[in-house]
């Protein structure tokens, strides 16, 4: 089983990563994921082959790295109410159901609460569109929360673990 990050902050060492690979190494724990089982893209490398014409080997690696995940955790900061256009003109690289098959969880990084509701309007679609399977709310993380983030993470990861293990288990059936 594969669990990848992608972190859609345009800013190198982010909080947002920083949040999204906890969260991702924290349902990896529950659903027993071994040491090697993860992986990480960070987009804030990646902006300037976004939007050049072709494709670029590491911009590839990258594609080829979230279409194979079995888990993915999809974060972004929320600006101006949604996600970024970084990580929409990533995943606008993506063919037509390329996660289907795959469970998806969503992640924004909000400096207010007002904000929340912007993980399940823009993000989720997003993902379903794509193919993906979205078992559970998706996380809204308040940049308050943040110097307590393994504590929100706990909690979380207890309640959609078993959801994403569900959605593992159909995929390996059909």
């Amino acid at each position: 089983m594969s669990i990848v990050t992608l972190a859609g902050n345009p800013r190198p060492g982010s909080r947002t990563l920083s949040a999204a690979v906890a969260a991702a190494q924290a349902v990896g724990r529950r659903l027993g994921a071994g040491p090697g089982s993860y992986g990480v893209v960070d987009l804030s490398g990646l902006g300037p082959h976004l939007l050049a014409p072709g494709t670029h080997a590491d911009l590839q690696e990258a594609l080829d790295l979230v279409a194979g995940a079995a888990v993915l955790v999809v974060a972004s900061p929320t600006y101006k109410g949604t996600y970024t256009g970084l990580l929409k003109a990533f995943l606008d690289r993506l063919p037509p159901g390329a996660l289907a098959g795959r469970a998806a969880l969503p992640l924004l990084v909000m400096g207010d609460a007002r904000h929340a509701l912007a993980v399940e309007v823009h993000l989720r679609p997003l993902l379903v569109e794509l193919g993906a399977a979205v078992p559970t709310p998706g996380l809204a993380l308040l940049e308050s929360q943040l110097p307590q983030v393994e504590d929100v993470l706990a909690e979380w990861a207890d309640r959609v673990a078993p959801q994403v293990a569900g959605v593992l288990k159909e995929e390996a059936l059909s």
